[in-house]
């Protein structure tokens, strides 16, 4: 019991030392990838806590890989990615930002979107979503989340229909062209998230939009 409480003890500090050393390496470069980075510094933090958590020393191995596959990477295709659709939305309103979580997002307002009460994509939103999917056939850890989003007119039924009606109809198109259905999910959140007031015309053309994300897993977690 001792010998395995000691060597439990061993394999935390050798785990910590190199969680910290791989921290370092992420901070200063190191000549590690983007990638490559944020896969080793989430294995090695998965094993401190599955450490913590474990008896027999089986919680760091279960750890490191939980914290292998427990986020997104920012790689160079998603920079590549962020770039062309910043080039393909400039100008329309549409907004491109890298999230805090690495995943690639889009807004997009109603002018450019939908029209007014209807689920319908847009002929000005169609070179968005054909950018979108260019490429994605062959990026096999890539996932893609559409969320529709309503002003508060209407009914909460109303909305929460139109909302999901939308994200379904984005998400018909990209499959259309070749992005695997399967990788994408939907939401329609109605009324419930804004982003400006409902009480002002341009607020509630704010509220009217469609977000969509896009996330790539490491490498690791489709092994």
């Amino acid at each position: 019991m001792q010998k395995n409480t000691i060597s439990l003890r061993a394999s935390v500090l050798a785990l910590t030392v190199a969680a910290v050393g791989v921290t370092g390496c992420a901070t200063t470069g190191g000549g590690m990838s983007e990638t490559g980075r944020n896969t080793a510094i989430g294995a090695g933090v998965g094993a401190l806590a599955g450490a913590a958590i474990g008896r027999d020393g089986k919680g760091a191995a279960i750890g490191a890989g939980v914290g292998a596959l427990g986020g997104y990477v920012w790689s160079q295709h998603m920079q590549q990615k962020k770039l062309a659709m910043e080039r393909a939305t400039a100008g329309s309103g549409v907004g491109v930002v890298q999230t805090a979580d690495n995943q690639l997002k889009l807004n997009i307002p109603a002018d450019v979107s939908f029209d007014t009460g209807r689920s319908d994509i847009k002929p000005n939103l169609r070179p968005i979503l054909d950018q979108f999917a260019s490429g994605l056939s062959s990026q096999p850890n890539t996932e893609v989340r559409i969320i529709g989003h309503t002003d508060s007119t209407g009914s909460d039924q109303l909305n929460d229909r139109l909302s999901l009606d939308r994200a379904e109809s984005a998400r018909q198109y990209l499959a259309a062209r070749g992005v695997d259905a399967r990788r994408i999910t939907i939401a329609g959140r109605g009324a419930r998230e804004p982003v400006a007031d409902n009480s002002s015309d341009s607020g509630r053309a704010r509220n009217r939009r469609v977000e969509i994300f896009l996330g790539e897993r490491s490498n690791v977690a489709t092994r």
